[in-house]
């Protein structure tokens, strides 16, 4: 059975972690939560959240940029996701939540990255 795994990062005072907390606790069996910029990749609380994530396992955000602010580290957090067998699931991109067919989720995810 699939694990959902959450993660939420803010990295100013202006942003709202509460909010991105409240929109994923309930969707998730653990949330990662950390408090950095989202321009470098050396960020401890991603690197655990990868290091704990299985084969088929579900990596939630709430949008796509908490994993990231920079294209090219998203391309490599989702291939890191993809490598470890798991998927990655956006809130708010429609088309890759709620989908509960493993195979479905890898294609599509591969069809982003």
């Amino acid at each position: 059975m699939a694990t959902k795994i959450g993660y939420a990062r803010i990295s100013t005072k202006d942003q709202k972690l509460d909010r991105l907390i409240e929109a994923l606790s309930n969707k998730v069996s653990k949330l990662f939560v950390e408090k950095e910029s989202g321009a470098t990749f050396e960020r401890s609380v991603l690197h655990e959240m990868l290091n704990f994530i299985r084969a088929g396992d579900i990596v939630v955000v709430t949008e796509l940029d908490r994993l990231s602010r920079s294209h090219n580290d998203i391309s490599n957090i989702m291939n890191l996701i993809q490598n470890n067998g798991a998927t990655l699931e956006v809130q708010n991109l429609p088309t890759l939540s709620g989908i509960e067919d493993e195979s479905l989720r890898k294609l599509i995810n591969n069809l982003i990255t």
